[in-house]
């Protein structure tokens, strides 16, 4: 990351800028390389979250906290990069989801040898595993997952900051969840060993 311009702060508001980097450009730099998948577009976006930060400190009205805003700002900035780069098409997510007989039955195989909920916090290569299933998926899918259920955002903000409805990103959402589910489910069940 190139430095930012401390253009002419005085020597005490330049000591503020560099500890209110220090303290944030990490979990800011994980956040972004999460939803970004890329590590040089997380830093770029996390020079242009602090910049726009900066810029924006005067109007900073306290109404949540720093980090809170910080955060805010480092996902749309995410989102604006996303929507730049305009990545690799996407790939279908069909072939994980479930299918339904004519009664509208989810069809699954029977789970023989299901793995134990002691069994799964045991593994340490299973949150691996979930980070690269959730890596799999495209873009429109995973971004919705990750803001709402690794970020914790809820579905109206989620909506705003993708500017898409609602029902969209509920839609997004489940079918995410459910490909996940179908990523997931051959270690879940035994079937596949890591």
């Amino acid at each position: 990351m190139k430095p930012i311009d401390s253009g002419a702060q005085e020597p005490h508001q330049l000591a503020e800028t560099e500890q209110l980097v220090r303290d944030n450009i990490a979990w800011m730099l994980a956040l972004a390389e999460r939803l970004l998948r890329d590590r040089g577009l997380a830093e770029d976006v996390v020079q242009e979250a602090f910049m726009a930060a900066f810029k924006g400190l005067p109007d900073f009205e306290g109404r949540s906290s720093l980090k809170t805003w910080l955060h805010r700002i480092t996902v749309n900035a995410s989102i604006t990069k996303i929507r730049q780069v305009k990545r690799r098409a996407e790939q279908s997510i069909d072939e994980h989801l479930p299918e339904f007989d004519r009664l509208d039955c989810r069809i699954e195989a029977p789970w023989h040898n299901l793995t134990t909920l002691q069994e799964v916090l045991e593994r340490s290569d299973l949150r691996l595993m979930v980070s690269e299933a959730i890596d799999a998926l495209p873009d429109s899918y995973r971004v919705v997952l990750q803001l709402r259920d690794v970020e914790g955002y809820d579905t109206a903000e989620v909506a705003g900051m993708l500017d898409i409805s609602i029902s969209n990103v509920k839609v997004r959402l489940h079918r995410a969840r459910s490909a996940l589910k179908g990523l997931l489910e051959p270690v879940l069940r035994g079937e596949v060993y890591l």
